[in-house]
């Protein structure tokens, strides 16, 4: 299978080029730092484990490039179920959702900022903006489009550089280096991080940021293979004091049952409850400790 995700960072490169033609570093930078205050994503996910439930980061998705379209008038399985990000958000929120994650990328997820923003405003949830974060641009971008978090995939600041990094700002090909950038960046910014990572060499690099947030991809990024030993096997390489977040191939309540026995009580969700009539019920259902 092609590498998925090379494709996707070349097109960050380009639309980062763009986006700065319309709005010069400075002004977004400024305008991130006057930006309304932030919802405590961390201290939310860590509160939900506290009182013994499960932390449920529930995604709001239309179209991924394994799955094509989830829902919506494009999806050739369920044109009949309506893609609304705010009554998405209203219903997770009533079934006991921790936070959010909203997808902003829109030529391979069919995404876009303003889903994050009429999500965010529709609920009282923090919000993890789901993207392909490269340099520091793109979290003053989601500072200003109302982020609370961001989100940093390891593979793509250990990739080679065939994806036009060279055309980025200050690209540090220091992948720890680079990630520790954004991080206090976005920490600057009042905003959490959840850093994620598939493998052990990934997770080696993570464990160099200060984020708690350690989310662990059941999806190969580069094949979109699942496998949800992927986290079980990471598990005993991670600090105590590290949050471990599973993301992907989560379907069942047998499948949650397996995490929480392992100690594992943060999840990440999105196509099991983007392809149910409602996403929240469908969330109810899966957790039921989660409200």
């Amino acid at each position: 299978m092609s590498d998925i995700l090379k494709k996707i960072l070349a097109t960050k490169v380009q639309e980062i080029a763009a986006a700065k033609s319309r709005t010069p570093l400075n002004e977004i930078m400024a305008a991130a730092e006057s930006a309304p205050s932030t919802r405590d994503f961390t201290a939310t996910i860590q509160n939900k484990i506290t009182a013994g439930r499960s932390a449920v980061i529930a995604e709001i998705k239309q179209a991924s490039p394994s799955k094509g379209v989830l829902r919506g008038p494009k999806s050739p399985h369920a044109p009949h179920l309506s893609f609304n990000p705010a009554e998405i958000a209203v219903t997770y929120e009533k079934h006991g959702a921790a936070c959010l994650s909203v997808l902003t990328d829109r030529q391979y997820f069919m995404g876009a900022p303003e889903y994050l923003q009429q999500a965010r405003a529709a609920c009282r949830l923090p919000v993890l903006r789901k993207d392909f974060m490269l340099e520091e641009y793109q979290v003053a971008e989601a500072r200003v489009m109302g982020a609370d978090c961001i989100l940093l995939i390891v593979a793509a600041f250990t990739m080679d550089n065939d994806f036009g990094a060279e055309k980025l700002d200050n690209f540090d090909r220091d992948a720890p280096s680079q990630m520790s950038k954004l991080e206090a960046l976005a920490h600057a910014f009042g905003m959490s991080v959840l850093v994620e990572v598939h493998d052990a060499e990934e997770l080696s690099l993570a464990l160099q940021l200060k984020t708690p947030l350690i989310g662990i991809n059941n999806r190969n990024l580069r094949t979109f293979e699942t496998r949800l030993d992927t986290t079980l096997q990471l598990l005993e390489q991670i600090p105590v004091d590290r949050t471990v977040v599973t993301e992907s191939g989560i379907h069942t309540p047998d499948d949650v049952a397996l995490m929480r026995q392992h100690h594992v009580n943060a999840f990440l969700v999105g196509e099991a409850f983007m392809r149910a009539n409602d996403p929240g019920a469908e969330l109810a259902r899966l957790f039921s400790d989660a409200g």
